[in-house]
């Protein structure tokens, strides 16, 4: 189990919360496109901010939540102009600290800059692909990435993966490491404990029948098939990345 000693508040800030929609792993015309998915328990999505648009207005760190809908924990600000917003909860930030956005920021958890400001060697989190777009990498609990080198216009990023990547010096970035780290190490305990997550039992194709799994069937255990989907399709380990816009911002893979 985790440790949730660090959370301050349990209810959510209503003026930050939307409802969230669950569709089963159904489509449009009710077919299950996405296989596995169906009860749970019912979720409020946290709107977060993902921009840290409100540059040189400081922000007091009000609470630390929790958030069903991702591994890392939240922290909730309350800006000096009034406004309240959530980000995601770095290690080392406490209630009562302040946290800002922009050039003149100090390199500590929690402030957000862009790369340009960053020095080398500072482990970052919440990195966008592209400036003003919004955070979309290292934003799961315990992720970090560090900064190598600023070459001209270009910053070099090794994410937590291993992947080395190329950043705009524009892009924005947050100081420190995501928090939660125990994450990784939570054992669920029991079968029940999953279905509460929203997922449901996953069946062997071995254990089908030969007409519904291309590895069902046969006489005893039989290894014949190379790993295949329900409908034929290459599976585990099988490569499925076409992104060529994005391919020449890597600079060394994940896996060599």
């Amino acid at each position: 189990m985790l440790d949730k000693s660090e959370i301050t508040k349990q209810e959510p800030e209503k003026s930050l919360v939307e409802p969230k929609k669950r569709s089963g792993g159904r489509n449009s015309h009710g077919e299950i496109t996405i296989w596995h998915r169906g009860g749970g328990h019912k979720k409020q999505y946290r709107t977060i901010d993902f921009r840290r648009e409100k540059t040189g207005i400081p922000a007091r760190v009000a609470a630390i939540e929790y958030d069903p809908n991702r591994s890392a924990r939240l922290a909730l600000l309350h800006y000096a102009d009034g406004e309240k917003r959530y980000i995601l909860h770095p290690i080392g930030l406490e209630v009562g600290m302040t946290v800002q956005t922009g050039e003149g920021a100090d390199i500590l958890p929690g402030n957000a800059m862009a790369i340009r400001h960053i020095p080398p060697g500072t482990q970052l989190h919440n990195l966008e692909l592209q400036p003003g777009k919004g955070a979309q990498v290292v934003r799961a609990a315990g992720g970090s990435a560090q900064l190598l080198s600023k070459e001209g216009d270009i910053a070099l990023v090794k994410l937590p993966s291993g992947e080395v990547r190329k950043f705009a010096l524009d892009c924005l970035a947050t100081i420190g490491q995501v928090g939660n780290l125990d994450h990784e190490n939570v054992t669920y305990g029991k079968a029940g404990r999953t279905r509460w997550h929203g997922r449901r039992p996953t069946v062997r194709g071995v254990a089908m029948n030969p007409v519904d799994h291309p590895h069902g069937g046969g006489e005893g255990r039989v290894k014949g098939n190379h790993p295949q989907t329900p409908w034929g399709f290459p599976t585990l380990g099988a490569k499925t990345r076409h992104n060529r816009r994005s391919d020449k911002q890597i600079v060394q893979r994940r896996k060599p």
